[in-house]
């Protein structure tokens, strides 16, 4: 007589950073399947990003609890897994989060590259969501003819757009199914979507807010109640312009762009007007200033906007910012930001000028108590040394939270960039 191995009930972990919850993307394992030890096996969409979780015993998977796109409490059962005694450890060791795993976002970066390389996993996504190379594994067990969507931001834009994946041609290398695939779905301009995908009742279509979406809609609802005040000043960047030049010439290994210089800038001001490096603590009736500069800065993605945050900004180089820039830049676009790189800024930079607009009054990110607004640099007419030039002008703003600050500093601070975007050299000065 033979007796079924004992089943251990895998509970969505906290994920950290007050997370209550997280969306199941796609499962790695289906039932049956064999498992090890801290093996990858669902990717979950919190509010902050997408993150891999793994297992923490060994057996069989019995079980699956939650589809893709249902959202799971933390707490609330994950996976269902079989332990055999062969699969039980000799000798039991603590481990954090049920395993010697860390969660994949939140472990050092060396950890993830190993784990990817030791199971085989997809190549980084492009910005069109493709992969350089197929996963080892491509489809579900017992269906040979499945789509090969690798990217879960991919997934969830085919569903949200009402996109049967299982009708698409990918373009992408061994015909992974791409964004631009998608997006061509959505248009009817290639390949046809599925009788009925796109309609909505009435020529509506409901979004659910979860996710990045609700979370910015949370935060967003908190910043409207705060009482802000905005300052504006017009900017001859011509010089920024110029350093940024010799800067790229003399060392162009290094990536120093206007980002950077502006955050260079930011870090200064802040140094010298730090009542604006700070936060309200509304619950002890206190204000917060911060000795350091975590710096967010605002970057466009697939998933919306998102706000990751340069630690220590105040001690990098401008080298070292620009590194970090990019860096960060790259994670958020590919959806593989750890949430904690979303989290404790104390300032944000918010270069709207890409969106080809010249000012905003933009919302602050809670808790922060000022924000700095870059509008985009165009030619205008500008009096240089008492006769008129065409230069390159930019418009600067600063929005803060006056409980915290008053106009005077803010005013004080927006000069201090301005000075600096005109005459770089003085940021020599405040070295």
């Amino acid at each position: 007589m033979t007796t079924s191995p004992p089943a251990r009930v895998f509970t969505l972990p906290d994920l950290g950073e007050g997370l209550t919850g997280a969306e199941v993307v796609a499962w790695r394992v289906a039932v049956g399947d064999r498992v090890a030890i801290d093996q990858v096996v669902v990717d979950v969409e919190t509010a902050k990003a997408t993150v891999e979780v793994p297992v923490p015993f060994a057996g069989t998977v019995l079980e699956l609890h939650g589809d893709a796109g249902e959202v799971l409490d933390v707490g609330a059962p994950l996976l269902t897994v079989g332990v055999a005694a062969a699969d039980r450890p000799a000798v039991p060791a603590p481990r954090a989060n049920g395993s010697g795993s860390v969660l994949v976002g939140y472990g050092t970066e060396h950890l993830t590259a190993r784990r990817r390389r030791d199971r085989g996993a997809a190549a980084p996504a492009t910005p069109n969501g493709c992969a350089a190379s197929a996963p080892a594994r491509q489809t579900p067990p017992g269906d040979p003819a499945a789509p090969l969507v690798i990217s879960p931001l991919v997934r969830r834009f085919a569903r949200e757009h009402g996109v049967d994946v299982a009708l698409l041609t990918g373009s992408g290398p061994h015909g992974v199914v791409c964004r631009r695939d998608v997006e061509e779905a959505i248009s009817g301009a290639a390949h046809p979507a599925p009788s009925g995908a796109g309609e909505r009742p009435g020529g509506t279509e409901r979004i659910p807010l979860r996710g990045v979406l609700g979370s910015a809609a949370e935060k967003f609802a908190v910043s409207g109640r705060t009482p802000t005040a905005t300052a504006w000043v017009d900017a001859d960047a011509t010089g920024l312009l110029e350093a940024r030049e010799v800067l790229r010439a003399a060392r162009p290994a290094r990536g120093i762009g206007l980002l950077a210089l502006l955050a260079r800038i930011c870090v200064t001001g802040l140094g010298e007007f730090p009542e604006l490096n700070a936060a309200l603590d509304a619950g002890r009736g206190e204000i917060v200033r911060f000795r350091e500069v975590h710096l967010g800065f605002a970057a466009q993605t697939d998933r919306g906007l998102l706000v990751p945050v340069v630690r220590g900004a105040h001690a990098r180089s401008t080298a070292g910012l620009a590194a970090d820039l990019s860096r960060l830049t790259a994670l958020a676009r590919a959806g593989e930001l750890r949430p904690g790189a979303l989290t404790g800024g104390t300032f944000t930079l918010n270069n709207y000028g890409v969106f080809g607009v010249d000012g905003s009054t933009p919302l602050l990110n809670p808790p922060e108590a000022a924000m700095l607004g870059v509008g985009r640099i165009v030619d205008k007419p500008w009096v240089c040394g008492g006769q008129l030039a065409v230069r390159k002008v930019v418009q600067l703003s600063i929005t803060f939270d006056h409980r915290v600050c008053d106009g005077r500093s803010a005013a004080g601070f927006l000069r201090h960039v301005a000075d600096r975007v005109e005459r770089p050299t003085l940021l020599l000065a405040d070295l």
